[in-house]
């Protein structure tokens, strides 16, 4: 879930789809596993940080709340940066900030400070550091973008399971500020992953000089004329509202039910351990030439299974039935962290994907600031955990019908406005083997881009 920054790689220089690209693609992971395990690793912390402090759920999960709504809506200030000063210099910045966040926190005296540091400060970093990661993964790979989305993906999982138990040991041993202290220093791997980041050259790719790249705005709004944009964004932002919850609340929900806290924060590694396989797996049959022009469908699905599950999680009633709950929590959500934006490239375009993706997280950050704490409120006020799990059910069941049905009635109309014309400047596609993204594209759109050739070398995102 990157940011809305413009690419500005070599124009006429293919992706090499793998050499140095495999390194791109490990320090990807790295970083992709703290940007999105950290939201629900510290949430191990906030039994302590509640008697510390004297405070309910609902503002512990602002933490957390914070940290993903600072990942989400950062993307135009990344943009600036990145556009600025280039992906590698942004990341070691970034890298810097994130631990100094966590380091910070560990002095904290009151809730709002913790607020500031380990939600705003280490939030900020993680997004320096994860949208010029996935930038520069996406310019090594275009025949293999959904296989190298779904590996880089699965670093969440893979840093969930080992996060939570590390977070829930250093708790035990050091406290909560210890464990901050700790973990920040363990931020400070991002700078390593940021020296990996090799620019792209077109010397080293064996191309010529190539075309000038046209002048493009930072932020394209004419996507909003796009009725299959319109229907994703509504669908990814009534999702985040309920997404992100379950997670949160699992481990004070096994807690509340006489759970041991070792045991308790086993859950969020069963829940990552199970996501490892999937993400990759939904990366792989997404990627087949016969189901990649489907993908969108295959998202819906997704999310359907995802709302579906915490449905029925809200009827477990003790340890077991809370460990089936995260077992199929993480099938249905690594199919949707390896699908959504594969989704919503395949639906406007390369051209216009990194305007799109920016504004689609913005949107998304909003959803994010209200979703876990509004759960942590209804559980403040009732004390009941199903309550809360059948409330994200129902958002992310809602989200997925609005795509089904807006994908079934709007998407394939293309942009409103669109003429023939149009379609006559779409220039041809590559000639090679299995199915590409132009073809993806193709496929969901009535209409082309129509704003000059599109770039070989995609501007995606996990």
């Amino acid at each position: 879930m990157g940011g809305a920054a413009v690419d500005d790689g070599p124009v006429g220089v293919k992706a090499p789809d793998g050499g140095w690209g495999w390194a791109i693609l490990l320090g990807c992971f790295v970083i992709t596993g703290f940007s999105y395990a950290f939201p629900k690793a510290v949430s191990v912390f906030f039994k302590e940080l509640m008697r510390e402090f004297g405070i309910g759920y609902s503002d512990t999960a602002w933490i957390s709340s914070i940290l993903l709504a600072m990942l989400y809506g950062t993307g135009p200030l990344c943009s600036v940066c990145v556009n600025r000063f280039g992906c590698r210099p942004v990341m070691l910045v970034g890298g810097l900030l994130a631990s100094l966040g966590m380091v910070a926190a560990s002095f904290c005296r009151s809730i709002i400070q913790l607020y500031l540091t380990t939600g705003v400060l280490t939030g900020l970093g993680l997004a320096l550091n994860f949208q010029p990661s996935l930038i520069m993964l996406n310019r090594y790979f275009d025949k293999r973008r959904p296989m190298a989305n779904g590996l880089a993906a699965a670093g969440s999982p893979v840093f969930l399971c080992a996060l939570s138990p590390l977070g829930q040991l250093l708790q035990d041993h050091y406290g909560w500020r210890g464990g901050f202290l700790i973990l920040g220093g363990l931020l400070l791997n991002c700078c390593v992953c940021a020296a990996l980041m090799r620019p792209l050259e077109a010397s080293l790719a064996g191309a010529g000089p190539g075309p000038q790249r046209p002048a493009r705005r930072l932020l394209d709004l004419s996507v909003f004329r796009d009725r299959g944009f319109v229907i994703y964004a509504a669908a990814a932002s009534i999702m985040v509202l309920g997404l992100f919850v379950p997670p949160v609340f699992v481990v004070s929900y096994a807690k509340d039910l006489g759970v041991p806290d070792t045991r308790a924060a086993f859950l969020l590694t069963v829940l990552g351990f199970v996501d490892i396989f999937a993400r990759p797996a939904a990366g792989f049959v997404t990627g087949l030439p016969k189901v990649r022009p489907y993908s969108v469908y295959l998202f819906s699905f997704a999310m359907f299974f995802n709302g579906f599950t915490d449905l029925t999680g809200s009827t477990a009633s003790d340890y077991g039935g809370l460990v089936v709950f995260c077992i199929f929590f993480g099938i249905s959500y690594g199919m949707v962290g390896a699908l959504q934006f594969e989704v919503l490239m395949a639906i406007v375009g390369t051209h216009k994907f990194s305007s799109a993706i920016g504004l689609v997280l913005l949107l998304e950050a909003i959803a994010v600031l209200i979703g876990p704490p509004s759960g942590g409120r209804l559980l403040d006020a009732t004390q009941v955990y199903q309550y809360v799990f059948i409330l994200a059910g129902t958002e992310v069941l809602a989200a997925s019908l609005v795509l089904l049905l807006g994908n079934f009635f709007c998407i394939g109309k293309g942009p409103a406005g669109a003429t023939k014309e149009e379609e006559c400047r779409k220039p041809p596609s590559d000639a090679r083997d299995g199915v590409g993204s132009g073809e993806v594209e193709h496929f969901l759109k009535a209409e082309p881009e129509g704003k000059g050739e599109v770039a070989h070398t995609p501007e995606t995102s996990v």
